[in-house]
C-alpha cells in the first residue's frame, strides 16, 4: 500500500503554483517548478484519472512520457473529490475537508454525494435549502488566493446557475476542442501574467465504463497526447508553462469475488449507525460504540483478506489526510474505522432505491496505480 508523500504530491505540485504567484502555502513547492516564477503564463491541466502507472503501461512513445519529469502522489483517499479540491485549492484534505464521494455533514444532518451538492437519496440540491457550495468548500480556490489574472475552465455538465456558478473566472467549455480553443483564447486575451486551470474528466470517464486496460481508454489517450502536443506548439515562444497532472489513476475490479456487497453481510451491517461512506476502495464506517469490539472481530474474522482496518484516528495521525492545521469538520467526516481495501477489492452498500451497479475502474485507494500521478510539464 502507498499512501501521500505531503513533499512530493500533487499539493506541493500547486504549492509551487503558489509561489510562482507570490502567496503563501503551508506545503512546501516541488524543486522541478521553482522557476516558475519567471514564466509568464502558467497552465495547469488536470487530466481526470490519468495515472503514472498508465502511462508507464501505455504511453511509451506518448509526449507525455517524454515530457514526464516525475511521478508524484495523491492525497488520501486518492479520489476526485478530495485531489481535485486539492488541486483548486493548494492544500490537503486535512484542512479543505472533503473526504470521498460520499460524505457525512454533520452540520446538515446528512449523508451526501458532496460533488453533485445533494444528499445520496434524493435529487434537490442543497442549494434549493440556500446551503451554498462556500459553506461547505470553505477552502478559497487558488484562482481567488492569487493576485494575477486567473482563470478555471470546467466543462458545461459542471458549470451551473446554483453549485458552481459562472463567472469572469469560472468558465466552461463543451468538448476537449473547445476546451484547447479556450485555453489558447485566454493565453492570447491580454499581456497580462495569467494563471489557467482546466479540468478534463473525459479519460476518467472512459476507465470507469470500459476498464483502464480498454482500446477505448488507450485510443482516448492517444487522441489526448496529440492535442497537448499540438496546444504546446500552438504558443510558439510566449513564455508559458503547461503542467499537466491527474488527480489519481484507476484499478480495474472484473472478478465476482473481488466485489464486496455489504448487504451478504448482515451481522457487519448491525453494528453500523449509518451507510458506508467515501468510496468502494476506502470505506468510512460509523459504528455503534457498544458494537466497536464486535465490528472489529468480523472484519478480523470475515474481511481481512480483501481490506486493512484501521481507527479513523490512527490514519489520521498518522499524516495520511495532510499535515499541519486541522480542519474543523474533518474528524465528523472519516467516521470511526476506515476499510483500505486491498489488491483490486472494492466493498459497496446500497440504499433501497440505488441500482445495484458497480464501475469496472475505480480509484480512491492505495494501491500504486491510484495513488502516483505523472507531473508532466511543457515549456512554449
Amino acid at each position: 500500500m502507498f499512501y501521500p508523500d505531503y513533499k512530493n504530491s500533487i499539493v506541493n505540485l500547486t504549492s509551487s503554483i503558489l509561489k510562482a504567484f507570490n502567496s503563501k502555502s503551508s506545503y512546501q513547492p516541488l524543486k522541478e517548478l521553482n522557476d516558475l516564477k519567471n514564466r509568464k503564463n502558467i497552465i495547469l491541466l488536470l487530466i481526470d484519472g490519468l495515472g503514472y502507472e498508465y502511462i508507464q503501461k501505455y504511453g511509451q512513445d506518448s509526449e507525455l512520457k517524454k515530457h514526464c519529469l516525475k511521478k508524484i502522489t495523491s492525497v488520501f483517499p486518492s479520489t476526485t473529490a478530495s485531489a481535485v479540491t486539492a488541486l483548486e485549492t493548494g492544500v490537503a484534505p486535512q484542512q479543505h475537508g472533503i473526504t470521498g464521494w460520499f460524505m457525512f455533514l454533520k452540520e446538515i444532518g446528512v449523508l451526501t454525494k458532496i460533488l453533485p451538492f445533494k444528499a445520496r437519496y434524493g435529487g434537490q440540491l442543497f442549494t434549493d435549502e440556500k446551503i451554498e457550495r462556500k459553506d461547505i468548500f470553505t477552502e478559497k480556490r487558488i484562482a481567488d488566493k492569487i493576485k494575477s489574472s486567473s482563470f478555471i475552465l470546467y466543462p458545461e455538465h459542471i458549470v451551473d446557475e446554483k453549485v458552481n456558478k459562472r463567472s469572469k473566472k469560472l468558465l466552461s467549455y463543451k468538448n476537449l476542442n473547445n476546451l484547447f480553443l479556450q485555453i489558447k483564447r485566454l493565453v492570447k486575451s491580454s499581456d497580462k501574467r495569467k494563471y489557467i486551470y482546466a479540468y478534463w474528466d473525459g479519460f476518467d470517464a472512459l476507465c470507469h465504463e470500459n476498464g483502464c486496460n480498454s482500446k477505448k481508454v488507450k485510443k482516448h489517450f492517444e487522441q489526448l497526447d496529440k492535442k497537448i502536443l499540438s496546444l504546446s506548439k500552438s504558443f510558439k515562444e510566449g513564455n508559458i508553462s503547461l503542467i499537466i497532472t491527474a488527480d489519481h489513476g484507476l484499478i480495474d475490479t472484473t472478478q465476482k469475488s473481488r466485489k464486496i456487497f455489504l448487504k451478504n453481510h448482515p451481522k457487519l451491517i448491525e453494528t453500523l449507525t449509518m451507510p458506508l461512506s467515501g468510496e468502494p476502495r476506502v470505506a468510512y464506517c460509523y459504528v455503534h460504540p457498544n458494537r466497536t469490539k464486535y465490528f472489529e472481530k468480523y472484519v478480523h474474522n470475515n474481511l481481512s483478506h480483501c481490506c486493512e482496518m484501521y481507527k479513523s484516528e490512527d490514519l489520521l495521525n498518522k499524516g495520511v489526510f495532510g499535515i499541519g492545521k486541522l480542519n474543523s469538520n474533518l474528524i465528523d467526516r472519516i467516521g470511526d474505522y476506515i476499510l483500505v481495501m486491498k489488491e483490486n477489492y472494492i466493498i459497496k452498500d446500497f440504499l433501497m432505491t440505488e441500482k445495484e451497479e458497480f464501475h469496472i475502474g475505480n480509484h480512491g485507494g492505495t494501491s500504486k496505480e491510484e495513488m502516483f500521478v505523472p507531473l508532466i510539464r511543457f515549456d512554449c
